[in-house]
């Protein structure tokens, strides 16, 4: 199942990648218009951190400290450095999870997430949810403002 998550995670962070790279005008990237709230530059800072943080500290101890506000208030980062978060996120990813067996994907989380205990494969399953989401957003995002 590890080698399964690896590949879902990696796969879909080129994908998100991908996205940020199709904007023909990186200022679209921080756009808003019509009802959407977040542009797609803040939910791919979202999205890395998000990763960054439950997977890569809390599961594989990286001492990855998030700031959830930055990642909807920060503006006009550039393009280049948002494929740098991703490239990172995958080696979190991928450095991380190989260190995970099955049998850890039984085990309580270490942390609560929304005041619950859940497996690790379950965190790992919203964790994926999660970013496929955003990714999905992303999407339509890129759509509308081009």
């Amino acid at each position: 199942m590890i080698k399964d998550f690896i590949e879902l995670y990696v796969r879909d962070l080129n994908k998100l990648k991908s996205e940020i790279n199709l904007y023909s005008d990186e200022k679209k990237i921080w756009e808003l218009k019509g009802d959407i709230s977040n542009t797609a530059g803040n939910l791919c800072l979202h999205l890395t951190g998000n990763l960054h943080h439950f997977i890569g500290a809390i599961l594989g101890n990286t001492g990855y400290i998030r700031d959830r506000d930055a990642e909807f208030a920060l503006k006009n980062i550039p393009r280049e450095k948002l494929n740098e978060n991703i490239d990172s996120a995958i080696n979190v990813i991928q450095t991380t999870l190989t260190s995970i067996t099955d049998a850890d994907l039984k085990k309580d989380f270490p942390i609560e997430k929304n005041g619950k205990i859940e497996t690790t494969e379950h965190m790992l399953l919203h964790l994926y949810g999660h970013l496929t989401y955003h990714i999905g957003q992303i999407n339509y995002h890129r759509r509308m403002i081009i």
